[in-house]
């Protein structure tokens, strides 16, 4: 049990929890649970009510580099496994995973404040990585090479990296951190990782199962702290091989440059502005239903999220008023409160960069026709928002929108369309809306996006390459090229005469 769990003033939802050892506020590092240096540590709170829920170390540069020492030592061990034993760890750590589930998803929403059925759906996502890099570890076979040199045998083989870096945001604080370190895990690397101070309670929770599922002192580890000192040792050590990071693109730039020196891999899913296209011939029921679901989910906070829906001409009005109808009645609440729909943006930076936006683009000619300003539900939260005729040179049609705010733009042509939805640094994701089997074919690959989802919302999973392209990211994530990115090719040449 945590040591501070007594204490009068933290969260009595944490009453809640059916194994309060799953509150774990000490960083995780060689199998042991770490304090910071002179027990410093940083607080954790529910964006929804801004009460505490846990006061979790913060480790310096130098707690930093015992981590790396660690994950150094361990990586001959877990890199000599049979893969078929490293499968069964992880295989196990699966199984904790849903076990705990509702404990996971109350932590969540408590420290990221998702309503609490998101946060169960997250926490299957995160398992799924899990299980399906379980079934990886056993097939990064070699191949064999069609000779070109006389009494010679070529074979290629992938081999493990080494230490791995994993740096997680706040939006996702499960599903990012098993999708990356389960695939490193799978590949016979060792992992460093740094969760997002906003929501660390997850990462550390993930961490408990982790050790209860046997996987060894130094092959997981979490470190809790200050990003700029954490992430920049991660950067600067030339043990650390490869570096994952989700997060804003402007970070993502400044790892890039500080990973430069020491040649590390780098696999980045970065910024997202999604354009959602819906074309006339589209049904508005269904469009609408692909609309809430694609810009609201985790408040809007979702680099997936459609910012800007583009609706032909002559729908347009329809669309519009049945999309208000709809948006009008999501409830916005706390998210332990049931049914609840919007939860509270993570902080006030969030807050302030929405207002921004809206004001812009209202003074730019659009309209608001559902919404527009704070909640009274709490400090962080904002009122679910549409906004109409909005203009491309509008903040918001061309900055990543982190809130529950969509702006709709009309066209007139699919060349057009096309056009000012490839405009822009970003290229994630692009979902469309139409009944035209030949525009899904040619929108498939007119747009400029590592993944186009055609008539619905959900695409991603452990199965498939999740990524971008342009300032959206490198690599992918999940399936068998996320794996893959851990991993070096190594080819032989065996002399046979």
């Amino acid at each position: 049990m945590s040591a501070h769990f007594a204490r009068p003033d933290r969260h009595p939802a944490l009453d809640g929890l059916q194994d309060r050892r799953m509150l774990r506020e000490l960083a995780y590092v060689d199998g042991q649970w770490r304090a910071g240096d002179a027990g410093q540590t940083f607080e954790v709170n529910d964006p929804a009510s801004s009460e505490a829920i846990g006061w979790v170390s913060k480790l310096n540069s130098g707690q930093t580099n015992l981590a790396i020492d660690a994950a150094a030592r361990a990586f001959p061990l877990w890199r000599d496994l049979l893969p078929q034993e490293r499968a069964a760890k992880l295989r196990r750590w699966y199984e904790l995973i849903l076990q705990a589930k509702e404990d996971l998803a109350l932590i969540m929403t408590l420290e990221q404040g998702k309503p609490l059925e998101e946060s169960r759906g997250e926490i299957d996502y995160a398992a799924s990585f899990v299980e399906w890099y379980a079934e990886e570890a056993k097939r990064l076979n070699a191949e064999g090479v069609t000779g070109h040199l006389v009494g010679a045998e070529m074979m290629v083989r992938r081999e493990p990296l080494g230490v791995v870096g994993v740096v997680t945001p706040w939006n996702f604080p499960s599903a990012m951190l098993t999708r990356k370190a389960a695939a490193a895990l799978a590949a016979g690397c060792t992992v460093v990782a740094h969760p997002s101070s906003e929501t660390p309670l997850s990462a550390l929770a993930l961490a408990e199962l982790a050790d209860r599922a046997g996987i060894p002192a130094g092959v997981f580890n979490i470190v809790t702290g200050d990003a700029a000192t954490i992430v920049g040792r991660l950067c600067a050590d030339a043990r650390v091989r490869a570096l994952s990071f989700t997060g804003s693109t402007e970070i993502g730039r400044l790892i890039a440059a500080q990973c430069a020196p020491t040649m590390k891999n780098l696999i980045m899913e970065l910024g997202g502005h999604a354009p959602l296209i819906i074309f006339a011939d589209a049904d508005i029921g269904r469009a609408v239903d692909i609309a809430i679901n694609a810009k609201f989910a985790t408040s809007g906070q979702d680099c997936l999220a459609a910012n800007r829906i583009y609706v032909e001409g002559p729908i347009h009005n329809d669309f519009a008023a049945a999309f208000a109808r709809r948006v009008s009645a999501l409830k916005v609440a706390s998210g332990l409160t049931p049914d609840a729909d919007i939860g509270p943006l993570m902080h006030e930076r969030a807050i302030r960069k929405v207002e921004e936006q809206v004001a812009d683009a209202l003074a730019r000619g659009a309209r608001c026709i559902v919404g527009g300003k704070r909640d009274g539900a709490g400090e962080l939260f904002y009122q679910p928002t549409v906004l109409t005729d909005v203009p491309d040179d509008a903040l918001i049609m061309r900055e990543e929108t982190f809130g529950p705010v969509a702006a709709i733009s009309t066209f007139h042509s699919e060349d057009e369309v096309v056009a000012r939805a490839n405009a822009i640094e970003y290229g994630l994701v692009a979902y469309v809306v139409t009944r035209d089997g030949a525009r899904m074919l040619r929108l498939g690959r007119r747009l400029e996006y590592g993944m186009v989802a055609i008539n619905r919302v959900k695409i991603t999973g452990a199965p498939v390459p999740f990524g971008g392209i342009k300032q959206s990211g490198l690599g992918r994530e999940g399936s068998r090229h996320g794996i893959e990115a851990f991993t070096e090719l190594k080819y032989l040449c065996i002399d046979t005469q």
